[in-house]
């Protein structure tokens, strides 16, 4: 009933050849893929890159003016005053770069 087929040792056809190498590279292909995935998120992931935390008291505002809201953006901090003047700092030197008043 079972045929029994017989054991060849000789060259494999060149279609399975292809075959196979195909199936190796791609299974290398996926290793290193999964691998270089996994790398890049402990790298990312794991920056421990602190927030930059700004108090406006630090900076020299005119006396009397309170403040509304303040954001830092790219190294500079923005600082809105209730007399309607947007004043911007350079965050790392406290130093006044730029006003801008407010039309009423």
């Amino acid at each position: 009933m079972a045929e029994d087929f017989p054991e060849e040792d000789g060259p494999l056809p060149s279609n399975l050849r292809f075959l196979r190498v195909l199936v190796t590279v791609l299974t290398a292909v996926m290793i290193l893929g999964v691998i270089t995935i996994v790398a890049l998120l402990v790298i990312r992931l794991g920056d421990n890159g602190q927030p930059v935390l700004v108090h406006p008291e630090v900076f020299d505002i005119p006396e009397g003016v309170a403040t509304v809201g303040y954001s830092v953006i790219d190294g500079y901090t923005v600082i809105v005053g209730d007399d309607g003047v947007i004043r911007v700092f350079a965050s790392d030197t406290h130093t006044l770069v730029d006003e801008l008043i407010l039309a009423d």
